[in-house]
């Protein structure tokens, strides 16, 4: 009897033993991210596989608020650890980083196309020029039929869709391709990615925009414009995503913002911040997005590293 309690005791310490994690390199702790929707896919895939493969001891938790609501709670004391970001940082919210003494660093993480989208049922309206897109947004446009671009397609109202103010592919479109136009007063903005694919799948008359990613994996619900910038009409693709390519017009980086003091203090960031480079390229393609050059990651890790 004692032999069999001396062997049930030890087997619990050889359990409770192969439990214990003495890896040194090992991390605990929190990452905290929020920012743009259009990043999030991304990273919250490169948060995955962090979790899992590298340090699963650390909880990478990833929010989507969107780019400036999430630079709201990033630029301020006791911020978030990274906020992602579908354009730059702007002026006003460097000056907050500066009052609030919040040290950054940008990192571009990737490349997206802006692409619109309209519902598989419309076969008239799949290529239109930049400047036909823009008309549709714009409130100083006579276009609101699509019968006003082609005498021969519906005389329908063209119901027009996007995400809203929160988001910086809002104001990527509304600075680069509005040209800070006023938008009509009708354009069904939405907070929500899922809401805004789901509205323009079930609207024949729809158009919207977000980014690549989105189209690409719901290509069974919507259809991609071709763009024709001058030359002929372009399709958002991995090949012509680029930032001197063909789609040029319509490329825009992403980014994550980084938290240099958090980094500094925390090696959980650090060493997510350095996993997220090195590994980013990646999963790029995956989630709708084009690669970075090596060149551009081989220098943002070598910066990180020498935190």
């Amino acid at each position: 009897m004692m032999g069999f309690l001396m062997f049930f005791l030890l087997l619990i310490f050889i359990v409770a033993c192969s439990g214990r994690n003495d890896d040194p390199n090992a991390l605990s702790g929190r990452v905290a991210i929020d920012g743009s929707g259009t990043v999030y896919p991304l990273m919250a895939r490169v948060a995955e596989e962090y979790m899992s493969v590298a340090q699963q001891g650390v909880s990478v938790e990833v929010s989507r608020s969107g780019t400036s609501a999430g630079f709201q709670k990033f630029i301020v004391p006791n911020g978030t650890d990274f906020n992602n970001a579908s354009r730059e940082i702007n002026k006003d919210e460097l000056r907050t980083a500066f009052e609030s003494e919040v040290d950054i660093k940008e990192l571009k993480v990737a490349l997206d196309g802006l692409t619109f989208v309209i519902h598989p049922d419309n076969d008239w309206a799949t290529e239109l020029t930049n400047q036909e897109v823009a008309n549709i947004f714009r409130a100083d446009s006579e276009i609101n039929y699509w019968s006003d671009i082609n005498s021969d397609w519906p005389k329908e109202r063209i119901n027009t869709y996007g995400p809203n103010e929160n988001h910086g592919t809002y104001e990527f479109f509304y600075e680069s391709i509005l040209e800070e136009a006023d938008l009509k007063e009708d354009v069904n903005l939405q907070q929500d990615y899922s809401t805004l694919l789901t509205l323009i799948s079930e609207d024949k008359n729809a158009i919207g925009f977000f980014g690549f990613g989105y189209y690409i994996n719901n290509q069974e619900k919507i259809t991609a414009i071709h763009i024709d910038f001058g030359d002929g009409p372009i399709e958002p693709s991995f090949e012509t995503i680029s930032e001197d390519g063909d789609y040029a017009e319509f490329t825009r980086p992403v980014f994550t913002y980084l938290n240099l003091d958090s980094a500094r203090t925390k090696p959980e960031v650090l060493d997510f911040s350095i996993f997220l480079m090195e590994h980013v390229n990646t999963f790029a393609g995956a989630r709708g997005f084009a690669p970075l050059p090596d060149e551009e990651i081989e220098a943002e890790v070598e910066f990180l590293k020498g935190l």
